[in-house]
């Protein structure tokens, strides 16, 4: 459960020194980058994007550069924007094209990755590895070993371009609105969201189907522990591996439990918890005193208020700023 967040913050890097960047990413994201190659002396510029969950960082230089790439604990997808990015990864060579996203590491301590492209711009999103095994469920049952990716490559083209168009979503959202990152579900359902549209784009070794235990413990008493948890709960940044560690059952017992006997998953059944604690907010909040459905939709996690509206009229047959005016109930 995360602490207090910050709002997102645009930070900006230029410099001719390649020793000089690669000290700078160095710095920024943790393991080893070199960066070298290239016309001495061509400037390099970053433009980066931060919140305390995740970052996006667009890097554009003037001439071919490389770079050498080692044990850093964030994950790392890129996507080439104006020319192909060619790596060389465990004895293999990997070419991609402007628009195709890929992976730039596949685990915390993976071997070098050594990586070069010509004069232009190359996108990337980053945050730490540990936020994947909030969302993912592992090979092991019993005791769970962290999820790791299997390829740089994605699986299909309908993953890539969910992951693209999350990425796209996330980073026109965050700059156009910083103080959302300062909402503490907000801030956590962001990165999750990143999280999950990378396990559904790349291979990896996350289980979705229950094995014979987790059907087994997918009983009546597992749901109720798991709902009561998250009623309590509802105003935190839980994850749904705070909520199977609550009911004492793994994620995909958790989550057989909920689509078996509530037609639903844990992290629906928790949206619906937060929509009714915004009902609540909505019907004593005042317009008077500069309450919006923006503010209060976002003080509890929900990142698109086109989305939270749509849920929200659902649930209650009308638009919530109705009811923020109280001429909607």
């Amino acid at each position: 459960m995360a602490a207090a967040s910050a709002p997102s913050r645009h930070v900006l890097f230029e410099t001719t020194d390649h020793d000089h960047a690669g000290e700078y990413l160095t710095g920024v994201y943790g393991g080893s980058f070199r960066l070298g190659v290239g016309r001495k002396g061509s400037p390099v510029h970053l433009s980066r994007l931060v919140t305390d969950t995740f970052s996006f960082v667009t890097a554009v230089h003037s001439a071919e550069i490389g770079y050498t790439l080692e044990a850093v604990p964030s994950l790392m997808i890129a996507r080439p924007r104006t020319a192909p990015v060619h790596y060389r990864y465990g004895g293999a060579a990997h070419c991609f094209r402007p628009g195709e996203v890929h992976l730039s590491n596949l685990t915390e301590d993976h071997p070098p990755i050594q990586a070069r492209w010509h004069d232009g711009a190359v996108q990337a999103v980053t945050f730490p590895f540990p936020l994947l095994d909030q969302v993912a469920a592992t090979a092991e049952t019993r005791r769970p070993k962290p999820v790791r990716f299997t390829d740089l490559r994605t699986t299909s083209d309908d993953g890539a371009r969910h992951l693209i168009a999350t990425m796209d979503f996330l980073a026109a959202s965050v700059r156009d609105r910083p103080e959302s990152m300062a909402e503490p579900l907000l801030a956590g359902e962001a990165g999750r969201l990143l999280a999950s549209a990378a396990l559904a784009a790349f291979p990896n070794t996350a289980m979705t189907e229950p094995t014979i235990e987790d059907r087994h413990d997918s009983h009546p008493v597992t749901l109720r522990r798991a709902m009561a948890f998250i009623d309590d709960h509802a105003h935190l940044d839980i994850t749904v591996a705070d909520i199977a560690a609550a009911s004492h059952v793994t994620i995909r017992a958790l989550q057989y439990a909920f689509r078996r006997n509530r037609g639903t998953t844990p992290m629906g059944y928790l949206r619906q918890a937060r929509l009714q604690q915004a009902h609540r907010e909505l019907l004593k909040a005042d317009p008077a005193d500069g309450f919006t459905v923006t503010q209060i939709a976002a003080r509890w996690g929900f990142f698109h208020p086109g989305r939270f509206a749509r849920h929200y009229r659902a649930a209650y047959g009308c638009p919530p700023y109705r009811t923020l005016r109280r001429d909607g109930r």
